[in-house]
């Protein structure tokens, strides 16, 4: 299995994920002409994909299906209230090929078992996902407020995990935001804090676990240094030596992860 976070923030989310003949796109979030540049860039072609999984309608993780579907129908697969919310703010959305998924229902694409896992966002129905493709299994949880029972056990013994690090509390609540949107942010449908994150991290990380991924860092609130610095202090306590992926622009390299192994960029 190769991944690469083509952007992960605010202002656009979209990650590749393959595995031999397949290819998906983890939502799609930026403008249509920088996200074929982005994958063109991890030297990959747009004409590759084969889905397209959304976690939720938010307009960062869906703001380039218009286009990409206008070019090229993909197969979209998304639960029934993202599809809905999106298809309310856009009609023409109802025609796009999508594929209705429900949380906790397993399905397959390509050679991707694919788990989507209910996850507490002011969203319509959004979800997480496990992706395995018989070999290693990557977990995907971004824009979630709090770490519940049904995330724990989805995240469990993976081999690398993609996991929201939004923000440093501190920092959120000295920011100038105001108080409706701090609240909001740090509140159960939210997004997790550094701390929660690690907590979460802790909860779930085995000796099986090789990369890490931290996501949807707040340009305001968080700085890489102190999400990867608490990420690294938490994995060290709990004795897992992880290869702690983060890179200082997007997209970041296409890494390779395999059970067993560290991970590889390539």
């Amino acid at each position: 299995m190769k991944f690469s976070v083509l952007a992960s923030s605010s202002k656009g989310n979209s990650t590749w994920l393959e595995s031999g003949d397949t290819a998906l796109l983890v939502d799609a979030g930026c403008s249509c002409m920088a996200l074929s540049q982005k994958i063109k860039a991890i030297g990959r072609s747009p004409s590759a994909i084969s889905a397209i999984c959304i976690t939720h309608d938010h307009v960062d993780h869906v703001s380039a299906l218009a286009t990409v579907e206008r070019k090229r129908q993909i197969p979209i697969y998304a639960t029934g209230g993202t599809i809905d919310a999106v298809c309310a703010s856009n009609p023409a959305a109802a025609d796009w090929p999508w594929i209705d998924i429900a949380p906790g229902e397993d399905f397959q694409i390509g050679r991707f078992s694919v788990h989507p896992f209910s996850v507490p966002h002011d969203a319509a129905d959004p979800v997480g996902f496990v992706f395995y493709d018989g070999i290693a299994k990557l977990g995907y949880a971004t824009d979630l407020g709090e770490p519940t029972l049904t995330i724990r056990a989805a995240l469990a013994d993976c081999d690398a995990l993609a996991l929201e690090f939004n923000h440093e509390k501190r920092m959120l609540l000295e920011s100038n935001r105001p108080w409706s949107l701090k609240q909001r942010i740090s509140g159960r449908s939210g997004h997790l804090s550094n701390t929660q994150a690690c907590e979460l991290l802790v909860q779930v990380a085995t000796g099986r676990l090789k990369a890490l991924m931290p996501m949807h860092l707040s340009d305001e609130c968080n700085t890489r240094d102190a999400a990867l610095a608490s990420a690294r202090a938490a994995l060290l306590e709990k004795g897992v030596p992880v290869s702690v992926l983060a890179q200082p622009a997007y997209p970041s390299p296409l890494m390779e992860i395999a059970p067993g192994e560290s991970a590889t960029a390539q």
